[in-house]
């Protein structure tokens, strides 16, 4: 830009705080082995790969900060990523990333935030910029499948299958990109209010006006939950599908 001046930048906030107990492992699960390398380390790369994503947080406990070490050191060395050590519950990690990039997004240097899941391992570099496009020019997107092997139930007992309901609901994936000031601002109206959302789109549906915009997802964007999932996960990486 004229004088010198940057255009705005994403950053891509990587959440992995969390113990992932389900997939059976006794560690967390993002930093078990895929395809050569750690579970969040194949995140972290594709945000760093993105076009658009300036800044890479990894959200992450304090108990796991060697096994963050060995992966910056040795599966992502000179990748640039920013450590953040998260709360008690996903919304507030989610909070403490954006403390963490607060004066950035103030003085307008980071003008987008895209939360990931660092258990997906398979998000592509074209769905983190078509997220981001989105987010940009309407305020917020929301990456998801079509619904389409769920079924309505009506009559008030829950036992009538009254139609599918696939043409308004959608399987929701990560990254949710949005406005980095008004998702601050929304985080931050949260916390002082003591609710807890859903995930980031419930937070930003009660505590702003953006309007958050659907995305086609991407089947291969899975979450690796149970042990299972590695499997599938691992096997799409190998094949290079």
């Amino acid at each position: 830009m004229a004088g010198g001046l940057r255009s705005p930048g994403a950053a891509g906030v990587v959440l992995a705080s969390g113990a992932g107990t389900r997939v059976g492992a006794a560690t967390n699960k993002v930093y078990l082995p895929l395809a050569g390398r750690s579970v969040v380390s194949w995140s972290l790369d594709a945000f760093a790969r993105a076009e658009g994503v300036d800044v890479v947080v990894l959200v992450t406990r304090p108990v796991d900060r060697d096994l963050v070490e060995c992966v910056l050191r040795d599966e992502l060395p000179g990748t640039p990523v920013e450590v953040v050590h998260g709360g008690r519950s996903r919304q507030e990690s989610e909070l403490f990333a954006l403390r963490h990039l607060k004066s950035r997004i103030e003085s307008g240097a980071v003008d987008t935030v895209l939360l990931h899941d660092g258990a997906r391992p398979l998000v592509s570099t074209a769905l983190i910029a078509e997220v981001l496009r989105v987010a940009r020019e309407h305020g917020g997107a929301l990456p998801g499948l079509r619904a389409d092997d769920i079924v309505a139930l009506g009559d008030g007992s829950g036992e009538t299958v009254t139609g599918a309901g696939h043409e308004t609901l959608v399987r929701a994936q990560t990254p949710q990109g949005f406005r980095a000031a008004p998702l601050l601002a929304a985080y931050e109206r949260a916390e002082a209010e003591g609710f807890a959302g859903t995930d980031t789109a419930s937070c930003m549906e009660r505590f702003s006006e953006l309007p958050v915009r659907w995305v086609p997802g991407e089947e291969r964007n899975i979450k690796v939950t149970y042990p299972h999932d590695l499997v599938i996960a691992d096997r799409v990486l190998s094949e290079g599908s």
